[in-house]
């Protein structure tokens, strides 16, 4: 391959050539559609159990259909994420305005805003930057610079959002990868391995300290709760028992992708970066824009604003001095995957308003009484993966303590350590709607969802063990548990 220098003016991420989803045909289409939909209605003329809602068993039966269209994209998973809130208002699950509404409350307006910043980071010029500096840190070796990556981004989702984390190191990425002609869709290999390894990296390591997710002090207030006030756990001590287990799951989050998933690229041949010299004012304006954002996100207990307060003063910010339009924003705007997390946050709260995510929990949790300790909190972390997939971390959080603490405490588990392993085992999920990060990923068309799926399930299951490994012999250690 002859080298190539990446310019200002190569390598743009071009969110309009994204592919919907590969090519299929027509039978393959209908075969998919059919098989969806009879395993949906499969479910519906299941009898309803007597501890789920009528709603809560329509529900399940669409979510059924729902994600079998998700995993085979037999048709566009931005028009299966509107049959979504459609066939809930449909089959009387929800009324309209709770089908609807969620697909613009404040999470889903929060990521869609966190999108448009990788955009405005790219459009100018601050991505281009960032790869250069990690390139000339980390060479072109794909062994190195992947590692290197992972700790990365797993190290600043502890302090960052993973969102945040994902959105500026894809749109760093990207533009390299087009400059080398490995375009979206055409199922390269190099770029698949590093788009899906940084929002696996990201999640990793959400749980880091209490900055790192709101389901890291939602998990606190649980315990406190239910401890009746007796529990509590400074902002120091929940990083010294968190933080070190974060640096093992970025080791094998690193490592689930490097051996299942590794390309056979040995480094990012033939690739040159022209040092990009002084900042222009409009790099240095956004970086300053972006930097107060921060800023703004770290005063949150101070100024009680939401997260999406501060994002909204940066799209001004970026905005108003002219260093971007706001239409060159909304042209590369990747709408499909907005509208795909939206209908999973829809879909999340239904599960908890008609009790079908309560349930699940009471109908699978009682299984694990009885079994050894690993056994059990590998349980408790499984299934908290597992309503992490479909809904927010936080939600799932939410959801499952309230069932799972009164159950360690039957069993002789320590509640505590089932308090504190719920933030960490929500991080892992194993569908593309399952967070921001991996939507964003995907909106960069480099990988599919089923080759997704083929590597988050084993990096799920994988990082469960690691956790549960620390829960039982690192956090004893401490005095802890």
């Amino acid at each position: 391959m002859s080298e190539k220098t990446i310019n200002n003016n190569q390598g743009e991420l071009i969110i309009d050539e994204h592919p919907e989803s590969p090519q299929q045909s027509g039978k393959s289409i209908i075969i998919k559609s059919v098989i969806a939909a009879a395993l949906g209605l499969f479910v519906w003329l299941l009898p309803t159990p007597e501890n789920l809602s009528p709603e809560g068993h329509r529900l399940l039966a669409l979510l059924t259909t729902v994600i079998i269209l998700w995993v085979t994209e037999a048709i566009p998973i931005g028009i299966t994420a509107l049959c979504v809130g459609g066939g809930m208002i449909m089959f009387d699950i929800v009324g309209r305005n709770e089908a609807w509404t969620p697909y613009a409350n404040s999470a889903v307006m929060f990521v869609l805003m966190i999108i448009m910043f990788g955009v405005v980071l790219n459009e100018v010029g601050l991505a281009r930057r960032l790869m250069y500096y990690l390139l000339k840190f980390a060479g072109t070796g794909v062994k190195r610079l992947s590692f290197i990556l992972a700790i990365g981004c797993t190290m600043m989702a502890t302090i960052f959002h993973d969102a945040t984390v994902t959105v500026i190191m894809v749109f760093a990425f990207v533009p390299v990868f087009m400059a080398m002609g490995l375009k979206p869709g055409q199922g390269h290999s190099l770029p698949k391995f590093f788009i899906i390894l940084i929002p696996l990296a990201a999640s990793a390591g959400g749980f880091g300290t209490l900055l790192g997710g709101g389901r890291n002090p939602l998990a606190l207030e649980v315990l406190y709760q239910f401890s009746d006030g007796a529990i509590t756990i400074s902002f120091l001590r929940y990083m010294i028992i968190q933080f070190p287990i974060a640096i093992l799951t970025a080791l094998g989050t690193w490592l689930v992708l490097w051996v299942l998933f590794r390309p056979k690229e040995k480094e990012l041949a033939g690739v040159k970066m022209d040092a990009p010299g002084p900042m222009s004012t409009k790099e240095l304006g956004v970086l300053i824009v972006f930097i107060s954002t921060f800023v703004l996100w770290f005063m949150g207990d101070i100024t009680g604003w939401h997260v999406s307060v501060p994002a909204v003063i940066a799209m001004v910010g970026f905005c108003a001095p002219g260093w971007i339009s706001f239409k060159t924003i909304c042209d590369k705007f990747p709408w499909e995957s907005w509208i795909v997390f939206g209908a999973g946050v829809s879909l999340g709260m239904a599960m908890l308003s008609t009790g079908a995510g309560l349930f699940l929990a009471e109908a699978f949790l009682p299984l694990l009484d009885g079994r050894s300790s690993f056994v059990t909190f590998y349980g408790f972390g499984f299934f908290g993966s597992f309503l992490s997939s479909l809904m927010s971390n936080s939600a799932a959080v939410a959801l499952t303590l309230p069932i799972t603490l009164p159950m360690a405490d039957m069993m002789g588990l320590s509640p505590t350590a089932v308090a504190l392993l719920s933030p960490m085992t929500t991080s892992f999920i194993m569908l593309v709607i399952g967070c921001p990060p991996t939507i964003i990923a995907y909106s960069s068309g480099y990988f599919t969802q089923v080759e997704f799926i083929k590597v988050a399930v084993p990096w799920c299951l994988i990082l469960l063990v690691v956790c549960v490994i620390c829960v039982m012999f690192y956090w004893p250690l401490l005095g802890f548990i």
